[in-house]
């Protein structure tokens, strides 16, 4: 069943986190992606796998509460436009690595 009616994707710059409409995206990414991560296709609910996590971080780059929360809502910084839900590490892989 479906978790609602969001239409995917959704411009990030409009989603209010202070009422949780950013987690109802990700959450509805999530549920579409078989609850696997967008970015290296493994579950949502374990770590990543270590050819992601073996990659080094350079923290100073992130925001302080970063990986707070284990699985963020990823979205291209050009379009805004929302792609998936990725583990943390993994949307800091694809933001230092790979400019997304």
């Amino acid at each position: 069943m479906k978790l609602s009616s969001i239409k995917l994707p959704v411009d990030y710059r409009t989603l209010d986190w202070t009422k949780g409409e950013t987690a109802r995206v990700r959450n509805e990414y999530a549920w579409l992606q078989g609850g696997l991560c967008y970015w290296c296709e493994k579950p949502l609910s374990q770590p990543p796998p270590a050819e992601i996590t073996e990659l080094r971080i350079h923290w100073d780059l992130f925001p302080e509460n970063f990986m707070k929360n284990p699985v963020h809502l990823q979205h291209n910084h050009e379009t805004h436009m929302t792609e998936g839900a990725v583990h943390a590490y993994c949307n800091a892989v694809m933001w230092q690595y790979h400019d997304r």
